[in-house]
């Protein structure tokens, strides 16, 4: 496993971590979860990303007690706030009141005194951006928290909350987590240069779109029995994905990760980690060999002719449409 720096800043992650989006208390049962946390320390994770929204709070507890025992110094553990997480009209978005009663209640599921980085899940649009960003500096004096970042914001809100950090003294973004593949680019526009001037570094989640990059969708044929297209419940955001053409395209890159050694995922997370502005890559897992598979990607170096032949493969499929990034973030908090 590599390391790199997350941003500017001085804390080092491994450039690919452990994420449990849709599977921690949900699609997996905890025994198989632990299995693939201790696969992930296993082969040199050691960061991990969650956030309280995810399987109504439950996937917090989940990683907490998977971690359980693990030295704490050697692990980085990352969540996120904003989505609801109960049924009170404070019980989600940036407020002074949310974030700090999420701050303990997401401590208290993970069994731990603190969160290496706190991350604003979205932009809200519903309170003031110094009250957020004032509220994280306390946060962070108090020990509860060691870095701030923010997940799927715009190039202009990750800007202004930069600017007012700066006059408020306040202690600055380190990080955004966007969703980020060969096939989803829409960051490259205008977050990546902005971020990569200010020292924010990106954690990318989806780097092989939700599974599609590992080729197991074909065209012409239904998702495969539980498979992420094959749930109700995660088979929303993977649908953007889900035709023909575009699957027939992703079986095409088989020979060029077939040249590389590599498997399909693994060419695919190979593929982010190219990027310099990318501090580490989420991978999820429901099985310990799909991390084991995974984390081969770490250091491996893609030529410019790969890349380009990648490209040329994938043509007009892959999105880059800029101003998709303000769609990801809604402008309510329901």
């Amino acid at each position: 496993m590599e390391f790199r720096h997350l941003g500017r800043s001085g804390l080092m992650v491994s450039e690919i971590s452990y994420g449990n989006w849709i599977t921690h208390g949900s699609q997996v049962e905890e025994e198989a979860a632990h299995a693939c946390v201790r696969a992930a320390l296993d082969e040199g994770i050691t960061t991990f990303d969650t956030a309280d929204v995810y399987a109504g709070t439950r996937a917090e507890e989940v990683l907490g007690r998977a971690l359980k025992g693990v030295r704490r110094e050697s692990v980085e553990i990352f969540t996120k706030v904003f989505w609801p997480t109960g049924d009170g009209q404070n019980d989600r978005g940036l407020s002074r009141k949310h974030l700090t009663e999420a701050i303990d209640g997401s401590l208290r599921r993970l069994g731990t005194d603190y969160v290496d980085l706190y991350q604003a899940h979205r932009y809200d649009y519903e309170t003031p951006l110094e009250e957020t960003l004032k509220t994280f500096d306390d946060l962070v004096r108090r020990g509860k928290i060691l870095y701030v970042g923010v997940s799927e914001w715009t190039a202009p809100q990750i800007q202004r909350a930069l600017e007012i950090a700066d006059q408020m003294g306040f202690d600055r973004l380190v990080s955004n987590q966007p969703q980020y593949s060969m096939l989803w680019r829409i960051i490259e526009a205008d977050v990546v240069p902005l971020c990569s001037r200010e020292g924010v570094g990106q954690v990318v989640w989806s780097p092989i779109a939700q599974g599609v990059l590992t080729g197991k969708y074909l065209p012409g044929q239904a998702p495969p029995s539980g498979s992420r297209a094959a749930d109700p419940v995660s088979a929303g955001p993977i649908g953007r994905f889900m035709n023909d053409d575009l699957l027939t395209r992703v079986q095409d890159l088989r020979p060029i990760a077939a040249d590389l050694g590599l498997s399909m995922a693994q060419l695919a997370i190979a593929w982010v980690l190219q990027n310099p502005d990318v501090s580490s890559a989420i991978i999820g897992a429901t099985r310990p060999d799909q991390v084991r598979e995974n984390v081969k990607a770490s250091g491996v170096k893609l030529g410019a002719d790969v890349l380009e032949r990648i490209d040329q493969v994938l043509g007009e499929h892959v999105q880059r449409d800029g101003s998709l990034v303000e769609r990801m973030s809604p402008k309510t908090r329901d």
